[in-house]
């Protein structure tokens, strides 16, 4: 399966997760996606669908779509003949415009209002400004799924306006990959995020690599990944700080590198067998508080 379907079916398991959070926070959310011309509207069209869906949209909820792109001439009824075909009722809105981001979300009113992004620029020439994706942080809460060009940088997006950032690259062998950024200020929302993007095992031949690797390994998509990386990024982390609680490790975890909270506790006890690292105390449950030494 190529990349293209990979974030394809990882954007709509972040949207079953996220519409259905933020309709509960109050009675209007939007979700905005940009891009929408770049794959002839197929990953939009996909969008429509999902959300479409939600049961919560026949409650008197109202969540507003914003499809963004250079050139929508197309893409407008298309985008209106998939609302119709799926039944999506009076809740669900989709609006179509060729405007920049920030324009898009201020004629949505997005402003305070529960947002998710999803900017696909994998394909395109140069990634999207910081800018374009400060301005999605409008929203409260707000959250961004990011996708750039292969070779790009997440760091710069690290100063727009998201307290948690962590990014993953897709690969299909040695050459980079595209990036894939999310930004949220959840724990819990990045928690989701990372389950989803670990659990689209189904699709053979597309491998992530963490950014912050640097032998670069690539590691199958999988429930359980292999530890090599993780391992490597912690003894680095441990070597800088000298020692950090296991609270600290499965926050550096989740944060800094592509894997989740839960794989820290997982290669821990790996290392621990292996003892590569010590632990105070060195004996019971190896909860939150036990310091962690490199050997």
């Amino acid at each position: 399966m190529s990349v293209t379907t990979v974030k394809r079916e990882l954007l709509i398991r972040h949207l079953e997760a996220w519409a259905p959070t933020a309709l509960h926070r109050g009675r209007r959310a939007i979700y905005l996606h940009g891009y929408a011309d770049v794959d002839a509207g197929a990953s939009a069209e996909a969008a429509v669908r999902v959300l479409a869906d939600l049961p919560d949209l026949a409650r008197g909820r109202e969540l507003s779509m914003v499809a963004v792109g250079d050139d929508m001439t197309t893409i407008t009824a298309r985008l209106g003949e998939v609302q119709q075909q799926a039944g999506a009722g009076a809740g669900l809105s989709v609006l179509a415009i060729a405007a920049p981001v920030a324009v898009a979300l201020r004629a949505a009113g997005a402003k305070n209002v529960p947002t998710l992004g999803f900017l696909d620029a994998g394909s395109a020439s140069e990634p999207p400004a910081v800018t374009t994706v400060t301005a999605l942080s409008a929203g409260r809460p707000a959250e961004v799924l990011l996708v750039l060009p292969p070779g790009s940088s997440p760091d710069p997006y690290r100063a727009a306006g998201f307290p948690l950032v962590t990014a993953a690259e897709l690969a299909t062998g040695d050459e980079p990959g595209q990036v894939v950024v999310f930004l949220t200020g959840s724990g819990k929302s990045l928690e989701h995020f990372k389950e989803a993007l670990w659990a689209v095992d189904e699709f053979a031949g597309v491998r992530l690599r963490d950014p912050g690797d640097p032998e670069r390994h690539l590691i199958d998509i999988s429930l359980q990944p292999h530890p090599g990386p993780l391992r490597r990024e912690i003894l680095a982390y441990l070597a800088g700080v000298g020692a950090a609680t296991v609270s600290d490790l499965r926050t550096f975890t989740l944060t800094e590198t592509v894997y989740r909270a839960a794989d820290a506790s997982r290669v821990l006890h790996l290392m621990l067998d292996a003892r590569v690292v010590t632990r105070d105390p060195e004996h019971g449950r190896l909860g939150g508080d036990v310091l962690i030494t490199a050997s």
